[in-house]
């Protein structure tokens, strides 16, 4: 917490207004919005909410295909299957381990064209949308930016979650700031901003009964969540700076080994550095990724894989995994790809003890 939130937090209190929706949510939702840069938001109950309701509003259902990210966290590929809808993963390049424009131009020339494009930007980095768009818009396919895990990184200049025809945020307690559990929804179409809030808030119809045509949903954001959101909106910032300061130090720490390698920042933008990203080559380094992460169990310091890409996830068995190369990129990160402590509040000395126990492994 940056001591900002509890401000507004008061204010909430004050005003008595506690339940989902408020003066908290509306001001969140404007100052994410001038933030972004774009004109129109929906403060939600989280980023899975918001990649639902996008699907939601395309008018996305059962017999549609839906075109995903391969390398992303599940809840991507999940609201795919909320709709009915088929997913169809497109594998990552090896620039910014993001889509891959090219896998993506192969997908669109062999398979039933889809309703939507789900591009994540994976570890703070942004997606490479002038490739993507260039692609999409040929066919007139709409592309959602999911940009979860990217606030706060741009994009030629751009802020992500504004790059889009719809943009997620996501909120969560482990992204960059958060509101403890929280999403939103962004866009220049205020039409499908307003009919996801109706979506968002069980599809009441205006009337002073409660009156109902369609399937709606439980999804706003409580007001005293976004008081928290809006403390933490202060000091996005600053936190993007801390977290690359901190890759910073660990790419000038581990770089010269020999076997193992940085996820790369893509010379078209500024990633948040999310999370700090590196591969693990066991043949050039002699221990892979997992010998890793259990001696930083050991001192009780927590390590992961990278996300495991959706084609290999048993959930998504037999779906089918668009790319340019006989193994896929994502296979390969995938393979040993490690994620370093990254949190805001990580000190130079925690940073030190993780950096000396990866050397003491390799001795």
């Amino acid at each position: 917490m940056s001591g900002e939130e509890k401000i507004f937090f008061q204010e909430a209190f004050d005003s008595n207004w506690i339940a989902p929706l408020g003066p908290q949510v509306d001001a969140f939702e404007k100052e994410v919005a001038d933030y972004v840069g774009i004109e129109h938001t929906l403060a939600l109950s989280s980023g899975t909410a918001a990649l639902h309701l996008a699907l939601e509003v395309l008018g996305v259902s059962s017999g549609d295909i839906v075109f995903c990210s391969d390398l992303t966290f599940v809840a991507s590929a999940n609201v795919i299957r909320y709709q009915g809808a088929t997913p169809v993963f497109i594998d990552c390049n090896m620039v910014s381990w993001t889509m891959c424009p090219k896998a993506l131009q192969k997908a669109m020339d062999q398979e039933q064209k889809p309703k939507a494009v789900i591009v994540t930007d994976l570890y703070g980095q942004s997606a490479d949308y002038e490739a993507i768009y260039k692609i999409c818009n040929a066919f007139k396919i709409p592309v959602i930016s999911d940009a979860a895990e990217a606030f706060g990184a741009d994009y030629k200049g751009k802020k992500c979650g504004g790059i889009g025809d719809i943009n997620i945020l996501s909120f969560n307690g482990n992204k960059i700031i958060t509101t403890s559990g929280g999403g939103m929804m962004l866009s220049h179409n205020e039409e499908w901003i307003q009919k996801a809030r109706k979506l968002a808030t069980q599809s009441r119809e205006n009337a002073v009964h409660y009156e109902h045509k369609m399937v709606g949903y439980n999804y706003r954001l409580s007001n005293l969540l976004a008081a928290v959101g809006r403390g933490q909106l202060k000091v996005l910032d600053d936190r993007v700076e801390k977290r690359r300061i901190i890759f910073e130090t660990y790419k000038n720490a581990l770089s010269n080994i020999d076997g193992i390698d940085f996820m790369p920042e893509a010379d078209y933008g500024i990633s948040n550095q999310w999370l700090t990203v590196c591969t693990v080559d066991p043949k050039k380094l002699g221990i892979d990724r997992n010998k890793i992460i259990h001696a930083m169990e050991k001192e009780n310091i927590e390590c992961r894989p990278i996300w495991k890409p959706m084609h290999l996830q048993p959930l998504f068995s037999g779906e089918k995994l668009y790319a340019i190369v006989e193994t896929p990129n994502s296979d390969k990160l995938f393979r040993n790809g490690l994620c370093l402590p990254s949190g805001t509040n990580l000190s130079e000395e925690d940073q030190k003890k993780i950096i000396n126990i990866i050397f003491t492994q390799l001795d």
